[in-house]
């Protein structure tokens, strides 16, 4: 299976805060890994750069986005929580990029 886009990861990630704990972005990364089954290979496939794993990216970007749409919030660093705006219940059919501003 390819890597998933940041997109693909923005509606795991927001159901994998939904228990309304604060998480590490370490945390979230082995989750959303382990959700798309990727494998050990594909979890150490770097950047063209070189200086970071593909997944690593995608989910600080998916996390970034949500942060921006005000449904997942920062509490320190390398660390989120969701917000109330973000909790499922209110995003029934998925999300999109268009909803982080």
């Amino acid at each position: 299976m390819p890597i998933p886009d940041y997109q693909s990861i923005m509606l795991p990630l927001l159901k994998f805060a939904g228990d309304k704990k604060e998480h590490s972005i370490r945390e979230a990364i082995e989750h959303i890994a382990n959700i798309f089954n990727l494998s050990e290979e594909e979890r150490r496939e770097l950047l063209p750069s070189g200086q970071q794993y593909i997944i690593d990216n995608r989910v600080s970007w998916a996390r970034t986005y949500l942060k921006k749409a005000g449904l997942l919030a920062l509490t320190k660093r390398c660390y989120f929580k969701i917000t109330d705006l973000g909790l499922l219940e209110r995003w029934p059919r998925g999300l999109r990029q268009r909803f982080a501003k």
